[in-house]
């Protein structure tokens, strides 16, 4: 067999399995689900996520997504718990323990340890029948029928299984709060995808100039203006109204169809109702504008006001694109 081949067929029987590991358990999710979540939400303080081995890494990036998605949380190791960390526990939080098996010796001594304060307990387990799930106020069962590891032992399908059920905690308690884009965009302000959600086009506009010629002036003008200000674009205006626009391409269909460029003046080579956007958009929307129209350029207008240029290499060069 080509060994190509032979990887391929293992990786595309790893998805398999953990896909159908993940559609497994959409059956198991009952009233402790809805009770867990519920729990959460009317908590004052914080999740607090504990595990251990690779429990342990699911619980940090379940705290991860709980904290960019508006419900406060901290990772605390299961070891490390019965060392003095146990102290990260305040009245109000609500607890997490994350334990494939749910009988691991850390899980059987920190538990009743958890269970000393008044924080519900919620147990992610694929062990129902555990000490965890014994002695947590709810389970949410992450039972796997196996292991995508061909030996049935390194932790893959049940560790997906975790990641998904935190996954969903999250999305139903972000959607109980009411959570939106702008919500988002507070704890994601750095990276393309915080620009994504709060880079507005006047924030692009700043450092471009305001290319514009009269709807008189000549072809030469036209060119210059285009040339010094490198936006590829000129409004046309007739005193503060745009009446149009001329683009590279706008030059190129005029010299394919003109001999004598002398007499020509801007308004008989322009394009009219060019595409506008507020100084007030998102810059990610000035993207999708450009993108459905397969333009490059768009002039910011405000209150019939014209503001400047926004280019898509402002976009490219912020990372937008």
């Amino acid at each position: 067999m080509n060994p190509t081949s032979k990887i391929l067929d293992s990786a595309t029987r790893t998805f398999q399995m953990e896909r159908d590991a993940i559609g497994a358990l959409i059956p198991l999710l009952n009233s402790d689900f809805e009770a867990a979540v519920t729990a959460i939400y009317q908590a004052s303080g914080r999740v607090v996520i504990t595990g251990i081995g690779k429990s342990a890494i699911i619980a940090n990036k379940i705290v991860a997504t709980l904290n960019s998605t508006g419900t406060p949380a901290i990772f605390m190791h299961a070891a490390d718990a019965i060392h003095g960390d146990l102290g990260n526990i305040q009245d109000g939080d609500a607890v997490i323990c994350i334990s494939k098996s749910g009988n691991t010796p850390e899980i059987k001594v920190l538990v009743p340890l958890l269970k000393r304060g008044n924080n519900p307990l919620i147990a992610i387990t694929g062990n129902t029948s555990s000490f965890l799930a014994q002695q947590a106020h709810f389970v949410l069962n992450t039972t796997v029928e196996q292991e995508a590891c061909p030996n049935n032992l390194a932790p893959t399908t049940s560790t997906t299984a975790q990641l998904v059920m935190g996954d969903a905690l999250a999305v139903c308690l972000l959607e109980l709060r009411g959570f939106k884009s702008n919500d988002f965009a507070k704890y994601h302000p750095g990276g393309a995808l915080g620009k994504k959600l709060y880079l507005r086009v006047s924030d692009v506009l700043k450092n471009n100039a305001k290319p514009a010629v009269a709807a008189e002036s000549s072809v030469k003008e036209v060119l210059l203006e285009i040339s010094k200000n490198l936006l590829g674009v000129v409004a046309v205006m007739e005193g503060q109204k745009i009446v149009g626009i001329v683009t590279d391409g706008d030059i190129r269909r005029m010299l394919n169809t003109h001999d004598n460029i002398g007499p020509l003046r801007a308004k008989d080579i322009m394009s009219t109702n060019p595409k506008t956007i507020s100084p007030d958009q998102l810059a990610v929307e000035a993207l999708k504008i450009m993108q459905d129209h397969q333009i490059t350029q768009l002039l910011a207008v405000e209150n019939n006001i014209y503001m400047g240029v926004v280019h898509l290499h402002n976009l490219i060069q912020e990372g937008i694109v």
